[in-house]
């Protein structure tokens, strides 16, 4: 009796370790097919070890640098590290590949000590060299190729080229001198698209680094089938030896909403973004499922483009402004879970404007100052509509429908256009529409951030898709970088808000709180302001 327990219990320990390989493999988290090609379906993968992310839109790019949109950076900032990091669910700085910082009485020099041991996901090395390699790229480069070009007061030849070096103190020591001091010169540094990548990575792929991202995160690259689904694996020599809790993780594009639902009750996906106010009951009414509320720091809004007549005429864009009903869109699309808008950046960032009137819904006054610009008859224009649920406006196309009606009381024939997502930026940033619908999730809270970044004529080509240029904006806005006082600093932003809102390159319509569904059984996922969060720390019960 006692062989033949041991025996049996022989074959059962085989069993179970011959289970727990296939289940860690590289070969059998997909089905195979001929020729030993993965099958993309997702429903055999042990969703105990892997998570399957349900999301909206693909990725542009998996170079955090070359982009500005988020759906790039949900999956970037699980695979590469930055030198400073924000608190798990605020823009509080933290160590991160940087063990320790400071700065000068000046505030002009800026000396980093750097985490030692972390390797890149090729092998290669972490240090301060590859720090001064990846930040001469972005000085170096160009505004095409790298949006994120005017960051740091931008990097051109005039008063806002703000970094004036970037130099290896040693092997474990890097130091940024500015050439006047920058406010948000810590924030900016934490941001996602200022990641270190490996630079023997940046040589060996050149231009298509973009599919072919190395950095030093929780998580590397394995897979990118273009809107379709990108797969990335655990990292085995991440420096924090704990993390990640998972194995891999899938992100998947299901561009509907309610389809991404339905996926996610059919035990398809695990977690999924974009999901419409109106589908929140439902969610609460499955007991499988929870709610997970993003934290608000965003602004939807209509852009018009000022150097595209009619909407040159300042008069146009305070019409149009006065034309939309806010109030009923949220209403009818956002639960009660947003704020009307009258400001390019939301009330929970420092040197918010409450001050400034918003425009009412005034058709009548909308009408004069059409009358007063010529266009008593009004006109026709094209809006453009995002093809894809983002977290500020999670029913893009039926709000279009929306401001199409309101419009079309005053005289203005709005044609509702769209295009697959990455055309659509790429033809916003060259001011190629009319009127178009977009937002901004902040990526750093502070006000440099939106006002600066979406508004600011230095930012044209990158995120002012308005086109919009006004000189006195600029300069207040550049004192406002420099200014290190945070009470003079608001008083500077309060002001260039009453000067954007005069002269209306926007309609701001919304902040709001984004929310997501997750399977009941997922937990520490903590969503970030930003809208993208590592997902090191994220497991099944």
């Amino acid at each position: 009796m006692k062989k033949k327990s041991f025996m049996m219990l022989l074959i059962s320990l085989l069993a179970i370790s011959m289970f727990l390989v296939g289940c860690n493999s590289k070969t059998s988290d997909d089905a195979k097919t001929d020729g030993g090609k993965k099958d993309p379906d997702t429903s055999n993968v042990n969703k105990k070890d892997t998570l399957v992310y349900g999301r909206g839109g693909d990725s542009t790019s998996l170079d955090p640098i070359t982009t500005t949109e988020g759906e790039t950076f949900k999956v970037t900032i699980n695979l590469f590290e930055t030198l400073l990091v924000y608190g798990d669910q605020d823009t509080t700085i933290k160590p991160g590949l940087a063990e320790e910082w400071k700065t000068s009485d000046d505030g002009l020099t800026y000396t980093f000590n750097l985490r030692k041991g972390v390797k890149f996901h090729d092998g290669t090395d972490f240090n301060a060299d590859a720090v001064v390699y990846n930040f001469d790229r972005w000085m170096n480069g160009n505004e095409e190729k790298f949006p994120y070009y005017t960051m740091f007061g931008g990097f051109k030849k005039d008063e806002g080229h703000v970094i004036k070096e970037v130099k290896a103190v040693d092997e474990n020591t890097v130091q940024f001198v500015l050439k006047r001091p920058q406010a948000p010169f810590l924030k900016n540094i934490a941001m996602s698209m200022f990641a270190i990548a490996s630079p023997t990575a940046l040589e060996k792929w050149g231009d298509d680094f973009r599919s072919h991202p190395v950095g030093t995160g929780p998580f590397k690259f394995v897979e990118w089938k273009q809107k379709d689904k990108i797969v990335i694996e655990k990292n085995p020599d991440y420096w924090q030896k704990d993390l990640p809790k998972l194995n891999k993780i899938i992100f998947r594009v299901i561009p509907e909403n309610t389809a991404r639902l339905n996926a996610l009750a059919n035990g398809e996906i695990d977690v999924m973004d974009g999901l419409n106010n109106s589908d929140e009951a439902t969610v609460l009414a499955n007991d499988k499922l929870q709610i997970i509320e993003r934290p608000s720091m965003n602004v939807g809004y209509i852009g018009l483009t000022t150097t595209r007549k009619p909407l040159d005429n300042k008069l146009v864009r305070q019409a149009i402004n006065y034309a939309i009903d806010k109030k009923a869109i949220i209403d009818a699309f956002y639960g009660g879970k947003a704020l009307p808008a009258k400001n390019p950046m939301p009330p929970s960032i420092e040197g918010y404007n409450d001050a400034i009137q918003e425009y009412p819904f005034d058709l009548e006054k909308a009408k004069a100052l059409l009358k007063e610009a010529g266009l008593e008859k009004g006109f026709t224009m094209d809006l453009w509509a995002m093809p894809v649920a983002r977290p500020y406006m999670p029913e893009a196309q039926k709000v279009a429908e929306v401001i199409q009606e309101s419009l079309s009381k005053v005289g203005i024939k709005a044609n509702i256009k769209s295009v697959d997502w990455a055309t659509y930026l790429e033809k916003a940033t060259k001011g190629e529409f009319d009127s178009f619908m977009l937002g901004w999730t902040g990526d750093n809270g502070d006000p440099d951030n939106f006002i600066y970044t979406l508004l600011d004529k230095d930012s044209i080509g990158s995120n002012n898709y308005a086109q919009y240029s006004n000189d006195e904006l600029h300069k207040i806005l550049i004192e406002a970088q420099t200014e290190t006082d945070q009470e003079k600093r608001n008083e500077l932003y309060k002001k260039a808000q009453e000067i954007i809102h005069e002269d209306a390159p926007w309609v701001p319509l919304v902040h709001s709180t984004p929310l997501l569904a997750a399977a009941k059984d997922l937990q520490n996922y903590l969503p970030h302001p930003t809208g993208s969060e590592c997902l090191s720390k994220v497991e099944f019960k």
